[in-house]
This record gives structure tokens, C-alpha cells and sequence, in this order.
């Protein structure tokens, strides 16, 4: 086995070696755009690589100082993270901390459902096939304040949205350093560090605790905040599908009813995440929407790229995640469409987003209020 494996980009490496090798996150170096993403793993049996290895292995430039990270861990198999469990991104390479989990309903287009369950499509929908929704762990997670720089080009780190007791009706409110994780997007690590991670909620969340594992555990303030934002933070639904080696997730979130004009909107956020799965360089250059509403409208919606960029994702930096909302004047609907993107030859083609449901879900229709 190789002494030491470096990786740009994704970390998949890590899933290679065997559970019974202990994993070492030697260092990052957080003043190179691209250094959150790089990192050293070494397998504890084969000792640590001295100071000038590391200088030469991670192809810093002179001057840079390296930050150690900690000690990673086994990936689960089976089960669930706790509140406290240190990790790093799988796909954006951030640092993050896990504060509760969600189960949400995974409805995944790439798995080929049993013909008896098949279903009406709903009205409009591009043809894409109904398949029945399967738990699957989510998580509610900080970010690592000194990794938001690095990151901010692949992923907003302002995506959590929610509106607030304010007379404006379409006032939102975002919280920066908030993250929605899939269980497979972790790579556990451990640190004696006792402030590992930096976020101003994060010694108003949780405390240090040696006895246990992992040691950092929840205070009374982190349950008091689930309880009473739980209706802008729940994430319920999860849809995936691929077209052509490009995989597009939603995850959509209803934010609450406001009356604009004499007449009630309700407001939803959507999370998107493409990945490309192949070699194949492609750049999304448009999306074409399709917005339903139960009110028996059906609005169409075209524009370049999203949240005003036009990502390229290759086998280096394969992802992009954002955010964005919709609005409608009735409790439920639903949105479908494509995202065009173009080869490196320049063929263009046409990528499926998910029909996935905008459901009120009987929640509340009061103003959420914020934090504590």
C-alpha cells in the first residue's frame, strides 16, 4: 500500500483502504485557494512523513504555514453520526461539525422501481419515473468559518434561508455557516483540539467533554434552537436523478405563508446540488423551469446559468451547490425542468432536475422566528 495518497478535489481515496487502518489528516493550508480540498492520508501503520515531506508532498509555495486537521476515522457503514462528530466534506472539503440528523424520504430516479409501483405521473411532469421514497439520513451541520472562502465558488454558505417577523412579506433572512449533509458525505475525524471548529454558534451549541465519543456534546441552548426553527430547517424530501454522467439532488423546504395584496403566498427554498459523475468536462450554461401551482397556473421560467454563474464541473471540482426560492399563490405545487450544459467540444444536451413536490405540509403559517 502506498505510504501517503494525495487527492485535489474529492476524497473518495479514503473509501479505498480498509476499515482497519486508521486514516491521518495531516495537515491543510488554508492560504492557497485550493489547499481546503487537498489533503494527506496516511495509514498510521506506515508513521508520520516528516517536515520537509510535507512541504514537498503538498506543493505549497514557500512561507505557507500548514494546520493540522486530526486523526480520521472509519466511515459508517451502518447507523447514524451523533451531535459533535467532527468531519470533512467528502465532495467540498470543508470542515464541519454535525449538530442533529434528519431523516428524510429519498426518492431516487436512478433505481428502477418494481413495475406494481409505478404511479401517475403528476400533471406536466417530463416524464420522469415515479419511484417510492426511501429513508435515508441527512444532516444539520456547521461549517468551518475559515474554510467558507475556499468553498464559496462550488457552495453557498448562506443557503439556509428563512423569513422573519418582519412587515416586509418578502424579507428573507439567511444564516451563513449552516449545511445539508448526506450520510455518505462524511469522513469522520477526531481532534483534541477542544475548539476545533470555528462558528460563533459553535460554543453556544455544543461543550467539550472528554468522557465522551465523540466529545463534543449538545447544550440545552442547540435542542431549544431545533425546537423552535424546526419549521424552516426540516428536511423532509430528497430527489435525485442522472442524465449523461450528471447527477442534479433537490432538496426543497417549505419557509411559511405571508398575506401580499389581499391574498395569501406561500414560500418555499429549494437546494440543488449537480455533480458530474464521469471524466467528461461540461459547464451548465442554462435552466428552463417549470413551476405548477394548485391555483392552475403553470409558469415557465428560462435563464443563463444559476444564482448568476455558469459552473463548470469536471473531474477535479465535479460539484456545484446552491440555493434559490419560489413563491405561489396557493398551498401546494410542484417544479420540473432541465439544466442545459455544454461538452468541451461544444455539444450541448439537456440534463432532467427532478419533478419534486412544493407541499405546505400543514406546517404552521406563523412568522418563524430567529436563532433564540
Amino acid at each position: 500500500m502506498a505510504a501517503c495518497v494525495i487527492r485535489r478535489g474529492l476524497l473518495s481515496a479514503v473509501s479505498k483502504y480498509s476499515k482497519s487502518h486508521t486514516l491521518r489528516a495531516l495537515s491543510v493550508d488554508l492560504n492557497s485557494r485550493h489547499e481546503v480540498s487537498r489533503r494527506c492520508l496516511q495509514c498510521s501503520s506506515c508513521g508520520l512523513l516528516n517536515v520537509q515531506q510535507k512541504r514537498f508532498m503538498s506543493s505549497r509555495p514557500e512561507g505557507k504555514v500548514l494546520e493540522t486537521v486530526g486523526v480520521f476515522e472509519a466511515p459508517k457503514q451502518h447507523g447514524k453520526y451523533e451531535t459533535g462528530q467532527l468531519f470533512l466534506h467528502s465532495v467540498f472539503g470543508y470542515r464541519g461539525i454535525v449538530l442533529f440528523p434528519w431523516h428524510a424520504r429519498l426518492y431516487d430516479r436512478d433505481v428502477t422501481p418494481p413495475t406494481t409501483d409505478s404511479k401517475p405521473e403528476p400533471p406536466g411532469a417530463h416524464g420522469s419515473k415515479e419511484v417510492k421514497g426511501k429513508t435515508h439520513t441527512y444532516y444539520q451541520v456547521l461549517i468551518d468559518t475559515r474554510d467558507c472562502p475556499h468553498i464559496s465558488q462550488r457552495s453557498q454558505t448562506e443557503a439556509v434561508t428563512f423569513l422573519a417577523n418582519h412587515d416586509d412579506s418578502r424579507a428573507l433572512y439567511a444564516i451563513p455557516g449552516l449545511d445539508y449533509v448526506s450520510h455518505e458525505d462524511i469522513l469522520p475525524y477526531n481532534s483534541t483540539d477542544q475548539v476545533p471548529i470555528q462558528h460563533e454558534l459553535f460554543e453556544r451549541f455544543l461543550m467539550f467533554n472528554p468522557s465522551k465519543v465523540p466529545p463534543f456534546v449538545p447544550r440545552d441552548t442547540l435542542r431549544a434552537w431545533q425546537e423552535k426553527n424546526h419549521p424552516w430547517l426540516e428536511l423532509s424530501d430528497v430527489h435525485r436523478e442522472t442524465t449523461e454522467n450528471i447527477r442534479v439532488t433537490v432538496i426543497p423546504f417549505y419557509m411559511g405563508m405571508r398575506e401580499a395584496q389581499n391574498s395569501h403566498v406561500y414560500w418555499w427554498r429549494y437546494c440543488i446540488r449537480l455533480e458530474n459523475m464521469g471524466n467528461e468536462v461540461v459547464q451548465l450554461r442554462e435552466r428552463h423551469w417549470r413551476i405548477f401551482s394548485l391555483s392552475g397556473t403553470l409558469e415557465t421560467v428560462r435563464g443563463r446559468g444559476v444564482v448568476g454563474r455558469e459552473p463548470v464541473l469536471s473531474k477535479e471540482q465535479p460539484a456545484f451547490q446552491y440555493s434559490s426560492h419560489v413563491s405561489l399563490q396557493a398551498p401546494s405545487g410542484h417544479m420540473w425542468g432541465t439544466f442545459t450544459c455544454q461538452r468541451a467540444n461544444g455539444d450541448m444536451f439537456d440534463v432532467a432536475i427532478p419533478s419534486f413536490s412544493l407541499d405546505s405540509h400543514g406546517h404552521r403559517d406563523s412568522p418563524f422566528s430567529f436563532l433564540f
